[in-house]
């Protein structure tokens, strides 16, 4: 895929350039806890500061239903000035007017200021992808940048819209995403190992069924599994379940590119009664790793009332090993068990960590989704991942072979 970038403009001095960044953050009393998305688009700003253009920052956060004092972008202007060193002033609007939002914008920039809009979304417009509005926001700049990969599968004014009246180039980070998502789906070096994991079955099945035709192996762990084990008739407690995909997870996890655990930890949800149950295959066909590549149905689980499905048992985690070392390409979506609650973050950590060591040394190593780069940041790995993607859901419609309507934009 080619697409045009940042770095493909000549001259940037004293342009006055529309940065679509990705700011929605947790904030709690104030403070804005998680600072990462913050930092993955500095080197874009900072691009744009060195080559003397003028900046403005548009991002959203939360789903605000107009103004809601609670979601502005207020506690983000001190984190970006401390990252930069530099002065950012918020640009507010009265009672919904975005005309003086952009007039005190206007101002700002005759003073050299980075410029940060206030929360774009307290505007009707931009999540109807309102042309007007659209044309009004990109009256304010001459150049636009896309660089939040993570609202690139949205067509708001924000993101699509102000590129119909702007050249639209992407950012630094939003190259990075698109170049390194592409290797693993166009040029993959093989073995190209991949473990999908969480709860939705709709967002992962796309993926899954993309995979199938590239990967040599998905290991899967999360609702996944969990759904497979209850479309089988096997009794799962408690266990997420996703009843609106049984056949098509039926269908997927019949095929032999797909390994499935061995054993899983059940317990209640508050970690009390934990134990591993091993998943006894009736048939193990020959082949495979442990010869037991899959299998085509289980016996009962013996869980009781209240029980559920946790996590991934240590014999998987040997399983899952085998191959996660072997691999020359390894993409990861997804916790594989409830991490939150110990005991249960045992295979998930042990997974991630291996994933994770694959990717420092011999494997190009993709990851992404909130639950995973939550899980590589406080295992302290997440430096050994040559690829964090900032987007979940776009991560996902991305690999699934969807074109995001935000890369349209930049594409040649």
């Amino acid at each position: 895929m080619k697409i045009r970038k940042l770095t493909d403009v000549k001259n940037l001095k004293n342009k006055r350039v529309l940065v679509r960044v990705d700011f929605n953050v947790p904030i709690k009393d104030g403070i804005v806890k998680d600072i990462y998305k913050i930092e993955k688009t500095l080197p874009t700003i900072q691009y744009l500061i060195k080559k003397g253009a003028q900046v403005i920052l548009v991002s959203h956060l939360g789903r605000p239903n107009g103004v809601d004092k609670s979601l502005s972008l207020d506690p983000i202007v001190k984190v970006l000035e401390k990252l930069l060193g530099a002065s950012v002033i918020l640009s507010k609007a009265k009672d919904l007017d975005f005309s003086t939002m952009f007039a005190n914008a206007r101002s700002a920039q005759n003073d050299n200021k980075i410029i940060l809009l206030e929360n774009i979304r307290f505007y009707p417009g931009e999540e109807k992808n309102d042309p007007k509005f659209a044309k009004q926001l990109a009256s304010i700049a001459d150049i636009f940048v896309l660089d939040g990969f993570a609202v690139a599968h949205r067509a708001s004014a924000s993101i699509t819209g102000v590129a119909k009246y702007l050249p639209a180039y992407a950012g630094l980070l939003l190259a990075e995403e698109i170049e390194g998502l592409s290797r693993v789906l166009n040029k993959p070096k093989t073995p190209l190992i991949v473990i999908i994991g969480g709860v939705k079955c709709e967002t992962k099945i796309p993926v899954l069924n993309n995979f199938l035709k590239k990967a040599s192996y998905i290991l899967v762990g999360g609702g996944i599994f969990s759904t497979y084990l209850w479309a089988k008739g096997n009794k799962i407690g408690a266990s997420l379940v996703d009843k609106d995909f049984k056949k098509e997870i039926l269908k997927i996890c019949a095929n032999k590119k797909i390994i499935l655990p061995v054993d899983v930890v059940v317990g209640k949800k508050d970690g009390s009664g934990a134990r591993i149950v091993n998943c006894h295959p009736e048939r193990s066909p020959k082949g495979g790793v442990e010869g037991s590549r899959f299998f085509d149905s289980l016996r009962s689980l013996a869980m009781t009332g209240g029980e559920a499905i946790y996590d991934v048992g240590p014999r998987t985690v040997q399983l899952f090993a085998k191959y996660i070392k072997r691999a020359n390409t390894l993409v990861m979506n997804g916790a594989l068990g409830y991490f939150e609650q110990s005991p249960y973050q045992h295979g998930t950590y042990a997974i991630s960590r291996l994933f994770a060591s694959r990717s420092k040394g011999k494997a190009f190593g993709v990851a992404g989704g909130g639950e995973t780069v939550q899980i590589l940041q406080k295992l302290g790995i997440i430096d050994n991942v040559d690829l964090v993607s900032t987007g979940g859901g776009a991560m996902l419609e991305f690999l699934g072979g969807k074109k995001l309507p935000g890369v349209k934009t930049v594409e040649i």
